[in-house]
């Protein structure tokens, strides 16, 4: 058993950030590293630069008691965690420059005894990818693919597989899959994760690992692929998909998801890519549903044209910017390419509804104008796209859009 007395976290976003927090509400210090500066301030007034309910409490109370601090230049610990992104390039093939950055800044200040576990999403071999990196960043230290038993240093992939809206209690409470190139370095990770994972954690191998979570999420896209199909073959043969879904479901094991105007979240819809640019030729289901879901906003975006003929003045309110219900997170959402497509093709005025935020991110500022309060959205528009199920349009009453044309892409009007 290792007693962790000093953590870094390498990036301080949607999953660092809380990660940070929470093993510093274990009594450990943790020294969060981020490339953002206004970030750094944030975090070391002891205020949050996301939204996430709860996590402004601990983090105020993790930087009140001294055990959480945040830098912009990384200093000595005994366990890093790399909390970067992982995006795609042109031609959706994985870019891992940020993991690299990451590696360089902290390669300096890495010990004998160490521990870097990767947390972000990864293509398969990333993890042995990085034993290399820091072999040519750090030759005085031995690393783990080459030698397996005496490494100066112990590498592992941690996939995190937490819900925005639910990353505290999930941290906390889910099983973990720690997969490290030795079996020494999966064993030092799991000491690290235990100290705040309430769950098991689970001993695999790093390729295991990266690939289980790419797995997770390709089938969440597959399942909501059929379930997209299934509402445009629906919309083609004049049923109402939602009432066909509850029906079907009441089949004991059949479970169809919801279907909506695509796919979004920085994981499911990046993610089977990762699968498909590893084995282009196996990977056939796994590509098709990652296009199904892709082409679900064009899809949307022909049915409000649509509508927006029948007026000779078209006001289209677009109801919910998030990737999904109840959050701030704009990242990869299709509702929020679906309204900039529609305020930039002029087929009317396009009006913004966003409960969760205040200003659009900074390159869609230009936009701003048209973020409008739901009611007034309500009074002034003519046509109505429900792109995501927010509480708020939820609670909305069929009386309230009568006079409507309602295109409805997520059921709140079933």
């Amino acid at each position: 058993m290792h007693n962790f007395s000093r953590v870094s976290v390498i990036g301080l976003g949607y999953i660092g950030l809380p990660t940070a927090a929470v093993i510093a509400s274990r009594g450990v210090e943790v020294i969060g590293i981020d490339v953002s500066e206004h970030a750094i301030n944030t975090i070391n007034q002891g205020k949050v630069h996301i939204v996430e309910p709860d996590l402004d409490m601990l983090v105020q109370a993790a930087v009140t008691t001294g055990k959480l601090r945040a830098a912009l230049v990384p200093e000595p610990a005994e366990a890093f965690l790399i909390a970067v992104p992982t995006p795609f390039k042109e031609g959706k093939v994985p870019d891992l420059s940020f993991i690299e950055t990451a590696l360089k800044t902290i390669a300096p200040v890495i010990e004998k005894g160490n521990l870097i576990v990767l947390e972000s999403t990864s293509p398969v071999g990333t993890t042995d990818k990085i034993s290399q990196w820091l072999a040519e960043l750090r030759p005085d230290l031995v690393m783990p693919h080459q030698d397996m038993d005496h490494a100066d240093v112990f590498i592992a992939h941690c996939p995190e597989r937490v819900l925005p809206g639910r990353v505290l209690q999930e941290l906390v409470s889910n099983d973990r899959i720690i997969g490290g190139i030795t079996e020494r370095c999966s064993e030092r990770a799991i000491d690290l994760y235990n100290l705040f994972v309430r769950g098991d954690c689970i001993q695999t191998n790093a390729r295991t690992a990266e690939m289980a979570k790419l797995t997770e999420n390709s089938f969440r896209d597959v399942n909501i692929a059929f379930a997209n199909e299934l509402s445009i073959i629906c919309d083609h043969l004049k049923i109402n998909v939602w009432e066909l879904i509850k029906l079907a479901n009441r089949h004991p094991r059949v479970n169809i998801l919801s279907p909506g105007p695509g796919v979004g979240g920085h994981c499911i819809a990046v993610d089977p890519w990762f699968i498909v640019d590893s084995a282009p030729e196996q990977a056939q289901i796994i590509r098709k549903a990652r296009e199904i879901n892709d082409s679900k906003p064009h899809y949307v975006i022909e049915k409000v044209k649509q509508a927006a003929d029948q007026f000779k003045k078209p006001v289209i309110a677009c109801l919910g910017l998030a990737f999904k219900a109840d959050i701030d997170d704009l990242r990869e959402s299709p509702a929020l390419d679906i309204a900039m497509h529609l305020l930039k093709d002029n087929i009317g005025e396009v009006i913004l509804v966003e409960p969760n935020i205040k200003k659009l991110p900074s390159k869609y500022a230009a936009f701003d104008s048209a973020l409008t309060p739901l009611p007034q959205a309500l009074e002034k528009a003519n046509i109505l796209l429900v792109l995501v199920d927010h509480k708020q349009f939820k609670s909305l009453h069929l009386a309230d859009v009568a006079s409507k044309v309602v295109i409805d892409t997520r059921g709140v009007f079933g």
